[in-house]
């Protein structure tokens, strides 16, 4: 690639050389024109001098015997030819014909320099003579009796016409050797500055908006390199907004629970945030991938296609996987709202809990209605038989059931509002050190009327255990509800077990019975309020179907665990973990 440098060199030289050559056209002209006018004005002086040589009666019919060679003497004494013509035009004399020849000559009187001579006026002329064959300049002056005509060879006025120019060519020269070093100096300024503006442009355009000019001038240059300067500061400030608008946006769809997808106007994937990739499965690259190939959900597709086509948010639930697997509510919606279409926008709401939370909300509202309506009805059923007449015993056994139902329906209220008062945490809990082993064996011992009439056999095996860090009432109530359960759901002559163990950073308690267990598909379900394996079992027990919802949330709200551990054979077991107070 040529430089700015060379061309503008060029550009410049070749314009000087451009007006060298025309000033040297005219100045040729007007240097012949001069030479031409100074020979001519010599050649009249010549003339004059000539004449005063030959005197003023050169023409006299006396003087013309000897005029011939007079005239030929005062040509070589001025060194030019010399011609006397009378009043007719005739020659009389020539310095350079012989007197023979003369009468032969033609007739000069029309002649333009002649002609102006016979006239009273001073004739120039240049021609080629054809007397004598070379190309000459005459000059003619008027005397009496005729006109006196000098000439001399027209080549004098090429030589000092060439003389001149070969002085101004030597000036032109040294003229044009300045201008091209000046040029010279001129194009390099100029090429450096070029040079520097285009090194900060190409690392502008690289991305480096730091690069600044380092000089500045009043000049047009100096104008560039201030915008130039100007832009690159606007375009840093620009994008340093750009880039944290998009590292806040970026941050916001990252640490979003819900799934977005923005696509193009051809359908194509823009963005995708990391949830939404989590919940289609989606890895990999998918910008610039169609919408289908990265969902792969056809209700999702149709739903995309059909919010392209109107101008309000269109709603679909999404099931993923079967049963059990994740329900989602999608909203899509094209932007802009309304002119030409620029793109679509797709949210994902993960409501599997929420949807879940409405299943226990109905399976809650339906068991408590059951649990209070079935005593409700024993009372009312035996309260209308007791107003009829009955028999002192058959009245005292009525009147048990109906006591019996009534605490049925005050436990379940009571433990109703104990779970209210534990997830609202209006129950205050006061955490102390507790040995864990020693409260089971304590309460094993206010059970034993309970454990002996169902022939239970129970004990506590415990080592060297670190005190757990509990409040008091509530762990009693823990455990007693766990080995309620063992009591009811174990047969005679079975088992109960608690182990008592360290844990990392805590206290492991294990509950074992050996009674009708808990199969593996509701141990998940098995804390949910009024949620029982065996229906029919847990009301004939007087069960309420609350007992382990409140050990979880008693449990929970001591920074503690449980779960049920999986198990070989019948039987089962609960393990609870609390932190220990050395921790």
């Amino acid at each position: 690639m040529t430089s700015v440098r060379l061309r503008l060199g060029a550009a410049l030289v070749g314009l000087v050389l451009g007006v060298a050559v025309v000033f040297a056209g005219i100045a040729r002209q007007g240097l012949a024109a001069s030479a031409r006018e100074r020979l001519a004005a010599s050649l009249e002086t010549s003339a004059r001098l000539a004449h005063g040589l030959l005197g003023e009666a050169a023409l006299a019919p006396a003087e013309r015997t000897t005029l011939q060679a007079r005239v030929a003497s005062v040509a070589g004494d001025v060194g030019l030819r010399l011609t006397v013509i009378d009043t007719t035009g005739a020659v009389v004399a020539d310095s350079e014909v012989p007197p023979p020849g003369l009468a032969q000559l033609e007739n000069h009187g029309l002649r333009p320099e002649l002609a102006a001579a016979l006239a009273g006026r001073v004739g120039v002329h240049e021609r080629v003579s054809g007397t004598v064959g070379r190309r000459l300049l005459y000059v003619a002056i008027p005397v009496p009796g005729g006109a006196l005509r000098v000439a001399t060879d027209a080549a004098r006025v090429g030589a000092e016409t060439a003389a001149l120019l070969r002085a101004v060519a030597g000036a032109g020269a040294i003229g044009l050797a300045l201008a091209a070093l000046l040029v010279a100096a001129i194009a390099t300024f100029l090429g450096r500055r070029v040079r520097e503006l285009l090194g900060v442009v190409r690392g502008i355009a690289a991305g480096d908006l730091s690069q600044r000019l380092p000089w500045r001038s009043g000049d047009e240059l100096g104008a560039i390199a201030s915008a130039i300067d100007e832009m690159a500061e606007q375009l840093r400030r620009r994008l340093a907004e750009a880039r944290n608008g998009q590292e806040r946006l970026e941050a916001v769809l990252e640490g979003m629970v819900e799934g977005v997808l923005v696509l193009d106007r051809s359908g194509h994937v823009i963005l995708a945030n990391p949830r939404l990739r989590e919940l289609f499965g989606a890895w990999g690259a998918v910008e610039g991938r169609p919408a289908l190939e990265v969902i792969r959900r056809t209700e999702v597709d149709d739903a995309l296609r059909e919010a392209v086509r109107t101008a309000e948010p269109v709603s679909r639930e999404i099931r993923l996987g079967t049963d059990g697997g994740r329900q989602l509510e999608m909203y899509a919606v094209r932007f802009p709202g309304q002119g030409e279409l620029l793109g679509t926008v797709a949210v994902f709401h993960d409501v599997t809990e929420l949807r879940r939370l409405e299943g226990v909300r109905r399976d809650f509202v339906a068991n408590v209605s059951h649990e209070l309506r079935t005593p409700l009805t024993a009372i009312r059923g035996y309260a209308e038989t007791l107003q009829d007449e009955l028999a002192p015993e058959q009245r005292r056994q009525f009147l048990d059931v109906i006591l019996r139902h009534a605490d049925r329906l005050t436990a379940l209220i009571e433990e109703l509002l104990e779970l209210s008062r534990i997830e609202g945490g209006t129950r205050e809990l006061s955490l102390e050190p507790i040995d864990v082993a020693a409260m089971a064996r304590g309460l094993l011992q206010d059970l034993k009327p309970r454990l002996d009439a169902r022939a239970l056999r129970a004990e506590v095996r415990a080592g060297e255990t670190p005190r757990a860090r509990a409040d008091r009432r509530a762990l009693e109530q823990v455990l007693l509800n766990l080995l309620d359960n063992a009591i009811k759901y174990s047969d005679p002559g079975g088992a109960i077990e608690i182990v008592v163990t360290a844990a990392t950073g805590g206290v492991r308690i294990e509950v074992s019975d050996t009674g009708i267990g808990i199969p593996e598909a509701d141990r998940g379900r098995i804390f949910e309020r009024f949620y029982r394996v065996d229906k029919a079992r847990s009301r004939d027990l007087g069960g309420t179907g609350l007992g382990l919802a409140i050990v979880k949330h008693l449990v929970q709200a001591q920074a503690g665990e449980v779960f049920v551990a999986a198990r070989a054979g019948p039987g089962s077991t609960f393990s609870v973990r609390l932190p220990s107070a050395e921790a």
